[in-house]
């Protein structure tokens, strides 16, 4: 409770800063291109800086894909540097400024003396903020050091990972996730075992995108979240190594080389991990007969013990054709081996808590899970400054296969080994993407955009339940729980979008066409369930620029969320007998149009990020519980199952904002709040499922340098209580602990963080039904130590700049989309 309150105070605390509102007058543009004089190919993320005479900064900026910027300042005269790490500085002295100016194009020349310190994990401002999207930037973060890319998400502001690795956003699971902007094979046929199998250090910055223009495919009602991958940009050979471990038993290293050339960058990321990661839950059940009154009990616990080896590595070729066009080829490949071990207690007690059964289950599993991907990339800028085509090609292949054998004993009133189980899970899936995007400027303040996507997905899941007959001491198949389902699901999406901006005010207008082609065979009873189905998908975002330290932005988009595979195979988890989970194979996809209006503060030491947004969503997918009675170890036993349906109309209100605050050069705030209310109406089975839930969460991050120049950030999360039509949840909250030194001249880093310093972090939460109240608490992974060590050859780690030097930790560009 003393944590909750802390974060609390914390929060309202850098929510009211003691700021003045920045001076507003006439402003003018100066407006440039800067390139590479070598390769002539643009600079992005060159530094603009603007300083009066006496040399104090007044404002400044950063390029963009295609290397131009664009600055308002009032009118007057200064010196204009434009700078890029490694290049040579090219300063404006005197320049005398009475009307908008065109600085033309910036030719920097490769600096041979500063080469040793290439910046590769630049320590860029948190986040960023465009008209469509928030950019959080990962270099700066110690506490994801020798993490996953899990860690990393649930670093992010508005994103949230539960215990099981479920990744929320605002609050809402139905999030998109991307890598590089396309479907990837490393987020895998199991989506969040595979996030945590992706190192942190292979991750550039995630892009939070909750108003996506009609570029980005539909799918995801609460928005999309696009992991970027590191590509080194700088000339000549350089790379990093990173080694870590930690305890629970948690080892790895992995490597980043970059090579470049004036025809081609070649670079690779590689990395592996041993991990354990011991977890535990719990689930105490009451049972009610059918006046109500208590009639007896069932209590189980389970531990899991969790050992995975797990190897990545992506590596690729960028070859520049000519001066404005590139071809770049990639291959990931991800393999993993895990040996998992679930241990599941049950007792049976009577109406007076008087032990009568005591029954044990155990589940030994072995999975080996591989990916293989092929991409390519074609890029052509064309002579005018952002027209461009862009067409991409990925292959992918993912197997994943499982062997379980579970045994099962009463061990109470006396020792009875009962028949054991097998069960197996072979799966496959093949991925083919086909895409292409065409921007067109028209004039120097609009522009329009045309594009396709083909996205064509086949799935195989054998699915093999075995039961132990006494009598032939051999295994049978138990033709009640196996089954083959043949999944096919091909989606083809075209769209047009156009922009244009009018003095302060933007506008990006668009309209997406989806075509989906859903063919499920369930192999054992040959039946089919196919659907087909076209949706059209419109998206506006409005942005408007009072000044240089504020902006209002407005955004509307309608979505869908498509069932997942798993949530359509019918088959039954066997981890318990008394507690399962099967999919659905009628689900229809959920619709949802969505809301956003943003605003945007800059102060000179804080910044103010917030947004209010409203969500209206039907056919959702619900988790519905139903019971059944079953002979088990031929007792009759009352089963609980929950399952998904389309069940509910929902409406979601929110509020979010995200503050950076810097009361001195040695300590830095962070600071992330979202407030949501959902109020959702439906019915199943004669029951109703209405809900109307508050929840709320906030997290605060803290950065410190210490004497010595040693790096202290402590990062806390809570997250609020919430309740559904069958169940509550607990609020919860986590702390973590990360200190950082670089050594060697600056070549290394050494860092040690404690994820989860409380050991709290655990979902706990109660459940209901008409005859049952289920009292569950579940840990995925328990307190964990990481020591991390990183090498760096010819770069140098750069100090960030402090914010408020000019932009006040971000960027607002009205159409990078």
């Amino acid at each position: 409770m003393k944590d909750f309150i802390f974060l609390i105070l914390v929060s309202i605390f850098v929510s009211i800063p003691n700021a003045k509102s920045a001076e507003t007058f006439e402003k003018i543009s100066i407006t440039g291109k800067v390139i590479d004089n070598e390769t002539k190919l643009p600079l992005e993320y060159a530094t603009i800086v603007i300083k009066s005479l006496n040399g104090d900064i007044v404002t400044g900026g950063i390029t963009d894909v295609n290397g131009t910027f664009e600055i308002q300042v009032s009118k007057g005269t200064y010196n204009i540097s434009i700078e890029f790490i490694s290049f040579k500085t090219i300063t404006f002295k005197n320049k005398e400024i009475t009307g908008n100016t065109d600085l033309g194009i910036i030719s920097l020349d490769i600096d041979a003396e500063s080469l040793e310190e290439i910046e590769i994990i630049a320590e860029k401002s948190t986040v960023e903020i465009r008209l469509d999207k928030k950019i959080y930037n990962v270099g700066k973060d110690m506490t994801v050091k020798g993490g996953t890319a899990s860690d990393v998400l649930d670093n992010v502001p508005s994103v949230t990972v539960d215990v099981e690795g479920n990744v929320s956003l605002r609050g809402n699971e139905n999030v998109r996730i991307l890598v590089n902007g396309k479907p990837s094979g490393l987020v895998g046929l199991s989506g969040t075992d595979a996030l945590r199998q992706l190192p942190a250090d292979a991750i550039e910055k995630v892009e939070v995108i909750t108003s996506p223009s009609a570029r980005y495919d539909a799918e995801g009602t609460a928005g999309i979240l696009n992991i970027v991958l590191r590509k080194g940009k700088a000339q000549g050979f350089n790379g990093s190594i990173t080694a870590s471990a930690g305890n629970p038993d948690n080892f790895g290293g992995s490597v980043n080389l970059n090579y470049r050339t004036n025809k081609a960058n070649f670079f690779t990321s590689t990395g592996y991990n041993y991990r354990n990661a011991p977890g535990n839950s719990s689930n105490n059940v009451t049972f009610f007969d059918e006046l109500g009154a208590v009639s007896n009990y069932r209590n189980e616990k389970s531990k899991y013990e969790r050992e995975n080896n797990r190897f990545n590595t992506r590596f690729g070729i960028e070859y520049f054709l000519s001066d404005n066009s590139s071809l770049t080829g990639t291959v990931l490949y991800r393999k993993s081996k895990g040996d998992d071990i679930s241990t599941n207690v049950s007792n049976e007690l009577d109406l007076g808590n008087i032990l009568n059964r005591t029954y044990e289950r155990v589940e030994f599993e072995d999975d080996d899970d591989e990916t293989i991907e092929y991409a390519l990339n074609y890029t052509k800028d064309f002579k005018k400054d952002g027209h461009k085509l862009i067409l991409d090609f990925q292959y992918g292949k993912s197997t994943e296969n499982s062997l379980a054998f579970i045994s099962d004993y009463d061990t109470y009133p006396s020792y009875i080994e009962n028949a054991p189980e097998k069960n197996s899970t072979d799966e496959e899936s093949k991925d083919i993407l086909i895409k292409g995007d065409y921007v067109l400027p028209l004039g120097e303040n609009s522009q329009f955009e045309f594009g396709f996507k083909a996205d064509l997905n086949q799935l195989n899941t054998d699915y093999l339940v075995e039961d132990f007959d006494e009598n032939t001491n051999q295994f049978y198949n138990n033709t009640n729980f196996s089954n083959t389902l043949d999944f096919e699901q091909n989606i083809y999406s075209i769209y047009s979008q156009y922009g244009k901006k009018i003095n302060k005010f933007s506008y990006l207008l668009g309209l997406r066409s989806e075509t989906t082609d859903r063919k499920i065979n369930l192999a054992q009873t040959n039946e089919n369930y196919n659907k087909k189905f076209t949706e059209l998908f419109p998206t506006v975002n409005l942005g408007l620029e009072f000044n240089d330290s504020e902006s209002l932005t407005l955004g509307y988009s309608r979505r869908l969320r498509r069932p997942r595979h798993w949530f359509l195979n019918p088959f039954e988890s066997r981890t318990s007998e008394t507690y399962v989970r099967k999919g659905n194979v009628n689900l229809d996809p959920t619709y949802t149009n969505s809301f956003d209006l943003g605003y945007l503060k800059r102060w000179e030491k804080f910044t103010l990020n917030s947004s209010i947004y409203y969500q209206h969503a039907i056919n959702n997918i619900e988790m519905v519980q139903t019971e059944d009675i079953r002979l088990i170890n031929d007792v009759p036993t009352l089963i609980i199952i929950r399952n998904p349906v389309n069940l509910s109309s929902q409406d979601r209100y929110g509020f979010e904002f995200t503050t950076n605050y810097t009361p001195f050069k040695w300590w830095r705030l962070n600071n992330s709040f979202n407030f949501f209310k959902s109020v959702t109406e439906g019915e199943f089975d004669n029951i109703s499922y209405d809900a109307d839930n508050v929840s709320w969460f906030t997290r605060m991050v803290s950065r410190v340098t210490l004497p010595g120049k040693i790096d202290w950030q402590t990062t806390g999360f809570y997250m609020g209580p919430s309740e559904g039509a069958q169940s509550k949840r607990e609020g919860m909250v986590s702390v973590n602990l990360a200190f950082s030194k670089d050594i060697m001249n600056e070549k290394g880093t050494l860092s040690l963080n404690v994820s989860d310093l409380l050991n709290s972090r655990k979902r706990k939460s109660t459940s209901y039904s008409p005859t049952t109240e289920s009292v569950g608490e579940f840990q995925w992974r328990q307190r964990q130590i990481m020591l991390n060590f990183t090498y760096r050859f010819n770069q140098k780690k750069k100090r960030e700049r402090q914010q408020g030097d000019y932009d006040g930790g971000g960027e607002e560009e009205m159409f990078k989309a």
